[in-house]
């Protein structure tokens, strides 16, 4: 058995958390923001990886409000549970979406970057009530 004696404080592990939520927020803020800014490239992507075409710009437009009162919400680290599990969601949907693009690795490198960010995800959703710093949540 292996005992690891960690010198970080909570403040430390508070900071780190705080830092996973505002780079994940950033990502998704994008992503929202894409879905005003030019929807048919949404289209385009909601049809490459989900098999789902012929969508409307109206359909992104509300799908891109709904989107950022989620991503508001989980940034402000409000209803924790239920803004960081559903973020967590949408990102795994995204990440194991794009599994044709893992088999041409070096024609796709970019989409690897989706996995450090998945697995903060996780982290983040797992710690949730130790993410406490600027966090309107409990």
């Amino acid at each position: 058995m292996v005992i690891v004696m960690s010198t970080a404080s909570p403040r430390h592990l508070e900071l780190s958390l705080l830092l996973l939520r505002l780079s994940i927020f950033l990502v998704m803020f994008v992503w929202t923001l894409d879905k005003f800014v030019n929807p048919a490239h949404s289209g385009r992507v909601f049809e490459k990886f989900y098999g789902i075409g012929g969508l409307s710009p109206t359909v992104f437009t509300v799908m891109g409000a709904l989107q950022l009162i989620l991503v508001v919400a989980f940034a402000l680290g409000v209803q924790k549970r239920l803004t960081y599990g559903l973020v967590l969601l949408l990102h795994a949907g995204s990440t194991l979406s794009s599994w044709a693009q893992y088999l041409d690795a070096f024609n796709n490198l970019l989409f690897f970057a989706a996995w450090p960010m998945f697995a903060a995800c996780i982290a983040l959703y797992l710690l949730r009530d130790h993410d406490r710093l600027w966090s309107l949540g409990k």
